[in-house]
């Protein structure tokens, strides 16, 4: 790159930042901060697993964006589904019973790859959007049902679905939570993955606070549906003890409550499986989906019922009053069935398999390098390590260091992007692209393992 050509990059870059500054509200970030400083990345282009900036620096994504570019950046085929159906018709409505191709046809491919008999689909533009929507169809299901005090939703601990007033209530992440005092009424919060009390271990002491415990004080006549995240994204990467899964499912089916599986960010081949209940051979009721069903190409969520739902729905002789404007929008329909056309014929789930574990084999090798690393987990390439100041005690660092959030920021410095997480910054987020290969994990963990020895550096 010429001189000129710099120059002329920093003046754009500088350009877009005052810009920024001045009239972009961005979510989930620091107003004050962007207000005062800018956007500290701004992207212009991308290839594979890695995003280029403005300036012209390039970034290795280590969280696929926000969990969701599956196919990596820059995928031409999703980009020509896009083209191709525009062409033909950007939009058209689904109200008053108007259809298009490709959602009818995306629909039929759901119902053929999701488990059990999910056989229909409601269509949203997003994760927060489709946990909503599961709220609604759970009460209304009920009302129909003849059952109208089943109202109630409970949810867990450190879950994240989405910041809609109720997703955001449903959300147990304080922060989100006590965001502009947006709350519902009737949603519970229990205490995650505790397998022994779902299974009705009344000596836990913690059997209270379990989703069991929740439902024997409150009624299973007043609840509608319990929601969890198959392994929770944004409360921490959790996943769920062996049996936890299947206890809630039992749970559910023993009281008559509706149980809702939040795959937003662990479907589509993001765990390994197509969808994250597959490993444990679990069937929810109502399945919530966004983000990997189009590689983020496209705004799409959607929300997936049983046959009885279904079938319960549509003997309702009145208008269906739920909806969005962009409810099975033909362009992402049209993207989400090259997408999975994509995962189905590159044979993408098995090559996350194998990618498992050599993200494995790097998280033991900063194990055994770093003694503070600990707690490292991925199913499939969801994944996350922890930093404790002895893990042999469990003991973490004090909330001043939020030593992932300095490792995160070394690894910035570095050219890799990752994710800070947990109420003491103590837990570093990773969920690439899913076309990752062996090469470009080394590299990741490369900058990793050097930016976890910039911390134990600066701690002295």
């Amino acid at each position: 790159m010429t001189t000129r050509n710099i120059q002329t990059t920093t003046d754009k870059t500088a350009r877009l930042v005052e810009w920024d500054k001045k009239h972009y509200i961005h979510p989930t970030t620091s107003a004050k901060a962007q207000a005062t400083d800018g956007s500290p990345l701004i992207f212009s282009s991308g290839n594979g697993v890695y995003a280029t900036s403005t300036d012209g620096e390039r970034y290795l994504d280590g969280l696929a964006m926000l969990w969701n570019v599956n196919l990596g950046h820059g995928n031409k085929e999703l980009a020509q589904a896009a083209y191709d159906q525009m062409m033909n018709m950007a939009y058209s409505s689904s109200f008053k019973g108007y259809s298009n191709e490709p959602a009818i046809e995306l629909s039929k491919k759901l119902a053929e790859i999701a488990p059990g008999d999910l056989n229909s689909v409601f269509y949203t533009s997003g994760g927060s959007e489709s946990n909503d929507t599961a709220f609604k169809l759970s009460r209304f299901y009920w009302e129909l049902k003849g059952k109208p005090s089943k109202r109630k939703i409970i949810a867990l601990n450190n879950a994240y679905h989405g910041v809609t007033v109720a997703a955001q209530t449903a959300t147990g992440i304080p922060a989100f939570h006590n965001f502009a005092g947006s709350n519902i009424g009737e949603v519970y919060h229990a205490k995650a993955h505790l397998t022994n009390c779902e299974l009705g271990d009344k000596s836990d002491p913690n059997y209270e606070g379990s989703i069991r415990g929740i439902i024997e004080k409150e009624g299973a006549d007043t609840i509608a549906a319990v929601i969890l995240e198959p392994v929770q994204g944004s409360g921490g990467v959790h996943i769920p003890p062996e049996g936890y899964i299947q206890a809630v499912r039992k749970l559910c089916d023993e009281f008559g409550i509706l149980m809702i599986a939040d795959e937003v960010i662990c479907g589509f081949g993001r765990t390994g499986k197509m969808f994250a209940v597959d490993h444990w051979d679990v069937v929810p009721d109502l399945m919530s989906m966004a983000k990997g069903i189009s590689s983020g190409y496209s705004q799409l969520g959607g929300v997936m019922l049983r046959d009885e739902i279904r079938n319960t729905l549509v003997q309702y002789d009145g208008v269906l009053s739920h909806g969005f404007t962009y409810s099975g929008h033909p362009t992402a329909c049209a993207v989400a069935l090259k997408n999975i056309e994509i995962l189905e014929r590159d044979h993408i789930i098995e090559h996350v398999q194998a990618m498992e574990k050599v993200l494995k084999d790097g998280f033991r090798y900063l194990e055994d390098k770093h003694k503070h690393v600990t707690n490292t987990r991925s199913l499939g390439l969801l994944a996350a390590i922890e930093l404790y100041e002895d893990p042999e005690t469990n003991t973490l660092f004090d909330d001043a260091v939020q030593p992932a959030t300095v490792v995160v920021d070394e690894c910035f410095d570095r050219k890799l992007i990752l994710r800070t997480l947990g109420s003491h910054r103590e837990i570093i987020a990773i969920a690439p692209p899913l076309i990752i290969n062996k090469q470009e994990i080394e590299e990741m963990i490369g900058i990793i393992d050097d930016s976890i020895t910039a911390f134990v550096k600066k701690l002295g």
